[in-house]
Parts: structure tokens; C-alpha cells; sequence
């Protein structure tokens, strides 16, 4: 039971608020060497160097490099202001096109915590100069932000691909369908909502100093096209089979940069600092990714993972039973801890139950993506909820977002539900 112990002891730290990869690595390193002696590391090295030397992996800073470079070109600026224009004098227009913004960012940079600060500096208050019902406004910017868990190029896909062993290809692939079904569904919960109480997201009375509809539609196409030709590029060169993902996420750098240059924003102390962002997040991902490593090991030598898979290939229901129970568990982990710790920490617990359950592991990785991706909206610890509030006017409660961000994790257990019992309609049978 040492394992067990030791996983609810590094559980309990971070709950404590310790810093992840430091508690998994020393909590590790205490109860290995307690129950296996200082031997029981002797190859930690080794598997270090396998993930330095892993080519899946490198695709994890080139596509933060690109998210972050594209943010500093204020991409996000320009794209809501072209939205808004043109749905704005629609019944929750403004809602409708944070929406659309929150899934073209989310395929362009993929980074959440980006999309959902850059939304909520720019459209809540101009949701809330006309008149939005805040909830509803906070609600939207919070899930359409974390659309860049699911949509591809997702960081967690990446991740998830290399810990269940699944070409990233077709996990990029698997996730469109979801994508594009959680995107229709948000927008169609916005017009039913804004058709049955108006007064929530009134329309945008017409100005005409904003140009005809044609010069505003031409405005948006300005804005939409470049980014949406950098993701199709990027997408299409791994669905076609002309690149891997780790060399279009190459491609996907050298794309923002240049999309940099097109929108006049392109320095090299913006590159710089891109480049040095990029680093950051990247040592974080692969600091925890070591300390997970740690502790994956001290979790096997101490039987840790017999005992679990033991208990849930003896479970009623087997293959459903063990799918039930793992969403369960994911999702309620994504309510105190990162999705980050979740793929490298808990899916290698459960993947080879999931093998031995004879469960297709594409099918699998993308229930616990679309998974990850509502706890990011889950109080009270979501993180979606953070970095809105972080920006939010001092008009707008905790208890708005919380009030907002409901219906949309609604409506994420929904599409989650579909892609559980109907695989076949997402091409994942």
C-alpha cells in the first residue's frame, strides 16, 4: 500500500499549494529510497534522456512559440474588432463572435490562459457598455477560451499522444468533430438564449461611421484570413501526410513570425521576448514532466500500479465501468489540480487498463482531453476563472463567472456524453 500512501500524500500537497514538480520529485525520492534504497533511481538518467531526445515532444515549444508570438502581434484585437463589426448588430453578436474569435485563437495559439486574458481585456467591456448580462458575457469568454485544449494544435494532444503512444496525427485529427460540435453547440445556446430574454445581449444599433456592410465584411476577411491560412497550413500539412507534427509546428513558427511582419508588429525584442516566454512554460511542462517520471517510478516499484490496475479491471461493468469511473476521477482531480499533472501523473495509471480492456486509445485520450477541458471551467478552482477575474472590471463578482461558466460545463458534459456513447458519430468506433 505504499504507493497508494504516497500518491494521496503528494495529492494532499498540492492541495497545500507546494509547487507541483518539486512534491511529485521529492515525495517520490522519499519513498522510494524508504521502501527500494537509493538503487531504484539508477536509471532515472536514462529515461531523462529519452524524453530530451524525444521528437513528439519538441513540438510542445514550438507550438507555445507560436501561440505566444502570435498573441504579440495582437491578433486577438483585431480579430474581435472585425467580428463585432460584423455580428454586432445580431441579437448576441458580440457573444456569437467571441466565440468564433475564442475557436480561431484557440486553432492559431493553443494557449488558454492567452485567449481567455486577451477576450476578457477587450470584449467584456464592450459586452458590458451594451448591456450584456455579465454572467452571460463571462460565461462565453471562459469556454471559448479554453477551446485550445481540444482544438488542434492542442498542447494536451501533444502530451496525451506521447504518454498512451498514439500518433499525434491522428489525434489532431479525432479532435475536429468535438471541436466543431462543442463550437455549434456554445453558439446555438447563445441564440436560444438571447431569443428567449433578449435583454441579455441586446444588438448593437447600426453605426454607420463603421462603413457599409461590404467594407466591413471585407474587414473581417482581412483578419480572419491570415491567421485561418496559418492553421490551415499546419493542419494540412499533418493531415496530408507532407509533414509531421513536430516539423509543422516548425513550420507553425516560421508561419507567426511572418504573420508578425504582415500586421507591422515584428521586432526582434518581440521575438526575443517570445522566444524567453516560450522557454518558461516549456520548463515548466518538462519540470513536471521529470517529477512525474520520479514518481511514476517509485509508484510501479512499490506495487502501486497493480493494486490499482487490480481494483479497476475487477469493476462492475468492466470496460464501462472502468470509462465511468476514470472520467469521474479526471474530473474531479481537474477541479484542484493542472491538466498538465493529470496527463503525465494519472493517464499513465490508467492507460494500460484501458489496453487490457481492449479500449480504442484515440476514443480514450480524446474523452480525457474533452475531460481536461471542463475542468479548466469548474469552480472554484478552474483556471479560466482565474485569469478572467484577473482582468475583469471591479463590477464584475467572482460569483458573475461562476453563474456564467455553468451552462457551458453543461454543455462540455454533454458533447463528452456524445463522444462516450456514440463514438461512431465522431469517426472514433
Amino acid at each position: 500500500m505504499i504507493g497508494i500512501i504516497m500518491f494521496f500524500v503528494a495529492l494532499g500537497m498540492l492541495l497545500f499549494g507546494f509547487p507541483v514538480a518539486f512534491t511529485f520529485g521529492g515525495v517520490a525520492l522519499i519513498f522510494g529510497v524508504f521502501s527500494e534504497g537509493w538503487d531504484m533511481f539508477a536509471f532515472m538518467p536514462f529515461r531523462i534522456q529519452s524524453y530530451m531526445e524525444n521528437t513528439v515532444m519538441m513540438a510542445v515549444p514550438l507550438f507555445i512559440f507560436m501561440g505566444i508570438v502570435l498573441q504579440k502581434t495582437h491578433l486577438a484585437e483585431q480579430l474581435l474588432e472585425a467580428m463585432g463589426k460584423l455580428f454586432g448588430s445580431v441579437r448576441g453578436g458580440l457573444a456569437i463572435s467571441t466565440i468564433l474569435v475564442g475557436a480561431l485563437l484557440a486553432a492559431s495559439t493553443g494557449v488558454v490562459g492567452a485567449s481567455v486574458v486577451a477576450m476578457g481585456l477587450i470584449s467584456l467591456p464592450v459586452m458590458m457598455k451594451y448591456k450584456y448580462s455579465k454572467s452571460l458575457a463571462c460565461g462565453t469568454i471562459c469556454a471559448s477560451g479554453t477551446l485550445g485544449q481540444i482544438i488542434p494544435p492542442s498542447i494536451i494532444l501533444i502530451i496525451l499522444g506521447d504518454v498512451l503512444g498514439i500518433p499525434v496525427g491522428d489525434l489532431f485529427h479525432a479532435a475536429l468533430g468535438p471541436g466543431f460540435i462543442l463550437i455549434a453547440c456554445y453558439i446555438i445556446f447563445i441564440v436560444i438564449v438571447t431569443w428567449l430574454k433578449p435583454e441579455m445581449a441586446p444588438a448593437i444599433p447600426y453605426d454607420e461611421s463603421l462603413g457599409t456592410r461590404s467594407q466591413q465584411i471585407r474587414d473581417a476577411l482581412k483578419a480572419i484570413v491570415p491567421p485561418l491560412a496559418l492553421v490551415l497550413i499546419v493542419l494540412g500539412s499533418i493531415f496530408s501526410g507532407i509533414a509531421t507534427p513536430t516539423e509543422s509546428s516548425a513550420l507553425g513558427g516560421v508561419g507567426a513570425v511572418f504573420l508578425a511582419l504582415i500586421y507591422r508588429q515584428f521586432s526582434w525584442k518581440m521575438v526575443y521576448d517570445s522566444a524567453l516566454e516560450t522557454v518558461k512554460v516549456t520548463a515548466m511542462v518538462f519540470a513536471i514532466l521529470m517529477g512525474a517520471t520520479a514518481f511514476s517510478m517509485a509508484f510501479s516499484y512499490t506495487g502501486g500500479d497493480y493494486i490499482v490496475e487490480e481494483v479497476l479491471l475487477s469493476l462492475p461493468g468492466e470496460k464501462w465501468g472502468f470509462i465511468i469511473l476514470s472520467m469521474l476521477a479526471i474530473m474531479i482531480l481537474g477541479f484542484f489540480i493542472d491538466f498538465v499533472e493529470i496527463a503525465f501523473i494519472i493517464v499513465p495509471i490508467l492507460a494500460p487498463v484501458a489496453e487490457a480492456l481492449g479500449i480504442n486509445m484515440v476514443w480514450f485520450a480524446i474523452l480525457i482531453a474533452m475531460n481536461l477541458q471542463t475542468s479548466f471551467l469548474t469552480p472554484p478552482f478552474g483556471f479560466s476563472l482565474f485569469y478572467l477575474k484577473g482582468v475583469a472590471p471591479s463590477s464584475v463578482r467572482t460569483m458573475d463567472i461562476y453563474r456564467g461558466v455553468i451552462p457551458f460545463i453543461l454543455i462540455q458534459v454533454l458533447v463528452l456524453v456524445s463522444i462516450l456513447i456514440m463514438p461512431e458519430f465522431y469517426g472514433m468506433d
